[in-house]
């Protein structure tokens, strides 16, 4: 028997999280959506994401798809506040240390800052969990102590280390389960390609209902969903990347 072929470029996991991505947008925006579509109405949304999750666990196994979700909503609902947290860190180290401008460089450097601030602020999570763990990994007791003596307030350099402590733990469990996934059969390959379907016709039509609105319509953008989580790059096996 012929072997389909996939409707998606990602990882079978990878277009799982992302579709369910999207259908999450979906439900938190069908206030609006079900007004302009009346198909959508009632649990349209919901049954979606229940076949969803009825496919991936059927097909990639129920821990695996189930672990594999809980462990990007973690690295998703950090990203954020994360992002926040250093660049008010970024911005009182470039005031406080403005008259050393070495010391101020050097710091910097240090921390990640240099190497990963900025892919950081693009959302990009290869970017901010690299920062995070350069961040936590060389913040020394010496140089916690000096940032402090500063200005900076000690809770908000532990709060980025324990984002950096959560990230790991997320990515660990990330990759482990990734790395479990088995050839797919025909029939595998094809409820995917369905669910793919699915998903990007409510995509399509859910962009085109935002087309004013960039933010929204981003939210249902296949390719920038999946490119904004990163996924094949942020997983890290055993140790963090350290700079």
């Amino acid at each position: 028997m012929t072997i389909p072929i996939r409707k998606y470029n990602t990882k079978d996991v990878d277009m799982v999280i992302t579709i369910e991505t999207i259908i999450d947008a979906a439900i938190a925006n069908r206030t609006f959506l079900q007004t302009k579509r009346p198909a959508w109405a009632g649990t349209f949304f919901e049954d979606i994401k229940t076949k969803i999750n009825v496919e991936s666990n059927k097909y990639l196994g129920a821990d695996a798809a189930k672990q594999l979700r809980e462990a990007t909503q973690t690295l998703i609902a950090i990203q954020e506040p994360a992002i926040t947290e250093l660049s008010e860190v970024k911005i009182q180290i470039e005031v406080d240390f403005d008259d050393n401008p070495i010391r101020k460089k050097e710091i910097l450097i240090q921390l990640g800052y240099t190497s990963h601030f900025k892919e950081a602020q693009k959302r990009d999570q290869e970017g901010l969990i690299n920062l995070l763990y350069q961040f936590k990994t060389n913040l020394t007791p010496e140089l916690k102590a000096e940032i402090v003596a500063k200005g900076t307030n000690t809770a908000q350099l532990e709060t980025i280390i324990d984002f950096a402590i959560t990230l790991k733990e997320a990515n660990v469990t990330q990759e482990g389960f990734k790395g479990t996934r088995t050839e797919l059969t025909v029939d595998a390959i094809n409820a995917l390609n369905g669910i793919y379907t699915d998903v990007i016709g409510i995509a399509k039509i859910a962009s085109r209902f935002y087309a004013k609105e960039k933010t929204k319509k981003d939210l249902f953008s296949f390719n920038k969903i999946s490119k904004k989580l990163n996924f094949s790059k942020v997983i890290q096996t055993e140790n963090p990347p350290q700079q």
